[in-house]
């Protein structure tokens, strides 16, 4: 058999598992990691369980969708760049579809003012707190890195901007340097890839040119494209801590410019809950709500981007970089300020947007203990939220 057709058969077989993966893996990141394990690892045997344990270890210092560059870095170990593009369509296409769909519909039907959308709001707060509570034991289990996420919270909602936002994370990461490098762990595993230092700094190059580039671009143009690309390429190469933290970086992006209502970006986070895949898909419901379908493609693409020219860049070098305790330390701090932001966008625009009366208080307090308490999943949470928005409206009548 020869190299290249093995090569398309092993294409094919990462776009089949990966797509597969795409329609089943419902449940957020932890969840994923828990599917990819089953079926890459555990099934198909295309990497040890160490090794597989490193690559979730990698990404989880990196900003950006940790789930989906799990799944990339698989994909690339399996089958190279291309590899890793395909193993990403195929766990993310489904989602997407799904989202752009039902932007279509609620622009086309007027789906603001129907009652199932208020409950999805609603989904929105029970499932943000849940993280919120979940990511604050994580990342905050000391005073210090409490301390962080509280002022971090505080200066939000005083000051709430994406700027402020970066200046957050950026003196949290040096309030890390000062105060946590202490507390690094040494006992890190080494890793090996496949994938040159020179590819890793272009890769690099090319991240750090958009970021500076895009913005300029996006103020001298009048493009609405160019708008999209700049604000979800930046959300995406700054978000740290997975899918729900992108609620605050792109609500301040999108909400306050006018660019969304709060209502119409409320609705699309809560319909994100239903669907398997990464939540980062959330852009594609919001680029489809600026720009139509093309401007779901770009939203998607640029809030995507990052991850792989992160990942590429990373690998290389990552290795050496997660031994350090400095290195380390700084990432403490960042996670804690994450918390914090994930607090501010919690009151706003959740909250303010979603809990109106005590029947809106009750049934999230419902969703979210059926969360909490009997760990229902989340696109089931969506479901009964739906429905039991109707019955609690019904009942109050």
């Amino acid at each position: 058999m020869s190299k290249q057709k093995t090569k398309i058969q092993t294409l094919l077989e990462i776009l089949l598992t990966s797509t597969k993966l795409g329609l089943t893996s419902f449940g957020g990141p932890v969840a994923h990691l828990a599917y990819f394990k089953d079926e890459y690892i555990d099934r198909r045997k295309w990497l040890d369980d160490r090794t597989y344990a490193d690559i979730i270890a990698i990404c989880q210092f990196l900003p950006g969708p940790a789930s989906s560059q799990v799944g990339i870095s698989i994909g690339m170990l399996r089958g190279g760049l291309l590899g890793g593009l395909i193993s990403w369509f195929g766990f993310t296409v489904p989602s997407i579809i799904v989202l752009i769909v039902f932007a279509l519909m609620y622009q086309t039907f007027s789906l603001e003012d129907a009652g199932f959308i208020h409950s999805l709001k609603i989904v929105a707060a029970a499932v943000v707190l849940h993280a919120l509570i979940g990511l604050g034991k994580k990342l905050t289990p000391d005073k210090p890195r409490l301390a962080i996420a509280i002022v971090a919270a505080s200066i939000m909602l005083l000051y709430p901007s994406a700027w402020m936002q970066i200046l957050i994370i950026l003196g949290a990461g040096l309030l890390g340097l000062k105060l946590f490098t202490d507390k690094a762990d040494s006992n890190v595993q080494p890793f090996s890839v496949n994938i040159s230092k020179k590819l890793g700094l272009t890769s690099l190059g090319i991240l750090i040119s958009l970021l500076v580039i895009l913005p300029f671009l996006n103020r001298v143009s009048d493009n609405p494209l160019i708008t999209i690309f700049d604000t979800f390429f930046r959300v995406g190469s700054l978000v740290f801590g997975g899918g729900h933290v992108v609620l605050p970086m792109i609500e301040r992006e999108v909400v306050p410019t006018g660019l969304l209502t709060a209502n119409e970006f409320l609705a699309g986070y809560g319909m994100a809950q239903a669907v398997p895949g990464p939540l980062f898909t959330f852009s594609s419901y919001l680029g489809t709500m600026m720009e139509g379908i093309t401007g779901a493609i770009v939203a998607t693409i640029g809030i995507f981007l990052p991850s792989f020219l992160l990942i590429i860049a990373a690998l290389p070098f990552l290795n050496e970089l997660r031994k350090r305790a400095s290195f380390q330390g700084i990432l403490m701090g960042v996670n804690a300020s994450v918390v914090g932001i994930l607090l501010a966008a919690f009151y706003d625009p959740v909250i303010n947007s979603s809990i109106f009366s005590t029947t809106d208080f009750a049934l999230g307090v419902i969703l979210f203990g059926l969360l909490t308490i009997w760990k229902v999943p989340a696109w089931l949470i969506v479901i009964l939220g739906v429905i039991g928005g109707y019955v609690l409206q019904f009942i109050t009548l």
